[in-house]
Parts: structure tokens; sequence; C-alpha cells
């Protein structure tokens, strides 16, 4: 019962990305060939929003769910770690059609073949956690 309101936060995130033409293959598509402003338009507004809200959470010390005072640690901000990461990330965006979040959502569409996707992430990331320490960060 503790976790409901994530999943209902979920729920509502889906439908959203649903209603927003987020999860469709087509508007991804349209981004990486430039033929549509659509979704640069939603990764902007999702951007300026999360800046505000950062700012925001910085100035009235937002605690988080165990009451703790979330607390932003400033970050390296070497250019060949965010330009690897990127590609790597975009080129599997690019890739499967979908980036992290719709692909729940367009798995709860019926499009199966995401389970392996989802899989492969999901991997993917427990791999970088077992190697992380060893790589040039």
């Amino acid at each position: 019962m503790k976790y409901l309101k994530f999943l209902l936060t979920g729920v509502l995130f889906g439908i959203i990305m649903s209603k927003a033409e987020i999860i469709s293959w087509y508007r991804i598509y349209e981004m990486f060939r430039f033929e549509s402003f659509h979704m640069y338009g939603i990764i902007g507004s999702a951007v300026i929003l999360g800046v505000m809200l950062i700012q925001i959470m910085k100035r009235k010390e937002v605690s988080n769910t165990k009451g703790e005072i979330i607390r932003f640690k400033p970050k390296d901000m070497s250019i060949p770690r965010y330009l690897i990461g990127g590609t790597i990330f975009g080129l599997g965006w690019a890739l499967v059609g979908a980036c992290p979040g719709p692909m729940f959502v367009l798995v709860g569409y019926g499009y199966l073949s995401l389970i392996l996707v989802i899989f492969g992430a999901l991997a993917g990331t427990f791999f970088y956690g077992l190697i992380k320490d060893r790589l040039p960060h």
C-alpha cells in the first residue's frame, strides 16, 4: 500500500506520454530527421521545468521520503564523458525507437518485443554497475 503513490504516478506519466504522442516511433523518427518541432518542444519544456524545480528544491531545502534534506553535489563536467554517454544513449534511442520511459508504456500497449529491449537496458545498467569503478570518470 505504501508504494501506491508511485504506481499511480507511473500510470499518470504513462497516460501523459501516450496522449502527447511521445511513445510514437513516427514522432521520434521525425525528431531525428529534424522534420518536426514536436519532440524538441516537449524535451525543451521538460528541461526548463527540471531546472526550475531543482532551483526551488535547492532554495526551499526539500526533503525526500525518509525526511532527509536533499543536497546537490557539484559534478565533474568532463566533456568526453558526456559525449560518449550521450552517443551511446542516442544510438540506443535511434535503434530502438524509444527512450527508457516510453519502453514500459509501449509494453502496456501490447508491443511485447520491447520486453527484450527492457531486459537489454536492465542488463546494461547492471553491467555498468559492475564495471563503473574500473572506468575513467
